[in-house]
């Protein structure tokens, strides 16, 4: 797999990650619920997701050479980045306004 591939990997796993809290009812789109998830429950889920994207691209760097030590700047900076890929999930859940 080229650094490329790996990249575009990433921000597509880090695209969809960051929707799925807003898209589905379901946690982590795997276990059912009866109620509908909150705001705050979303916002938890969104963590989750944030950690497992995290730890793709950290496997699939481990899996290109040597792992690069990151510093508080760094991951404050995915983060941010993070929230800015799930403004279109949020939008469609609590902007968009449906009829009915």
């Amino acid at each position: 797999m080229n650094h490329s591939f790996s990249v575009a990997l990433v921000l597509l796993a880090a695209f969809l990650g960051a929707n799925l809290p807003f898209i589905n009812e379901r946690w982590v789109a795997i276990f059912p619920r009866r109620l509908p998830k909150t705001l705050w429950m979303r916002v938890g889920e969104l963590v989750v997701c944030y950690f497992l994207v995290g730890a793709l691209g950290l496997a699939l760097e481990q899996s290109a050479g040597q792992i690069y030590p990151q510093g508080w700047e760094f991951y404050a900076t995915t983060g941010v980045l993070f929230l800015t890929l799930a403004f279109p999930g949020f939008v469609y859940r609590y902007l968009f306004k449906r009829k009915g």
